[in-house]
């Protein structure tokens, strides 16, 4: 059984384009629910995985989805999106079982991909006791903040 990796894409670009991107996720949506099957846009020749599970959005958000794949991100299928409907978009996701976290963004036909190290995910700890994380001397009780921080600063360098 695969680890699931959580996806949010904000696509950012002519209001016309990021209406079909709209369009496209809404019919991959309603394909899932019949087939209950991941999707892959119609157009994707991606025969290595990739596929969309579980997509939604929030009710007025355009151009912003949530989703599953399998073990690692689609940013390469999103790449391709993006590139078919002259679009950027920023990519945020996470699969903690494999040490998965980071943030790709693709501008002008740029792609960066950015994801914290194994060294750096190895700046915290769990206290199964206490039930909490430790970073830095202080005490969290849930890792999210301390991954966005580790993060932020990753990205602050480039």
């Amino acid at each position: 059984m695969a680890n699931w990796c959580s996806n949010t894409v904000v696509f950012e670009g002519k209001p016309e384009a990021i209406k079909q991107i709209q369009q496209l996720f809404q019919a991959m949506k309603e394909k899932e629910d019949k087939t209950e099957e991941g999707q892959l846009p119609d157009y994707s020749s991606d025969t290595n995985g990739g596929y969309f599970f579980d997509i939604y959005w929030n009710e007025g958000d355009e151009g912003v989805f949530q989703y599953e794949t399998k073990w690692s991100p689609n940013t390469e299928v999103l790449r391709n999106m993006a590139e078919k409907y002259k679009v950027n978009f920023i990519q945020d996701y996470e699969e903690m079982g494999n040490g998965v976290y980071g943030r790709a963004s693709y501008q002008n036909g740029i792609l960066d991909d950015v994801c914290l190290s194994d060294e750096e995910l190895e700046t915290y700890s769990f206290d199964e006791e206490t039930d909490t994380y430790h970073f830095e001397g202080e005490t969290y009780d849930s890792d999210c903040e301390i991954l966005e921080t580790l993060l932020e600063r990753k990205l602050s360098f480039l």
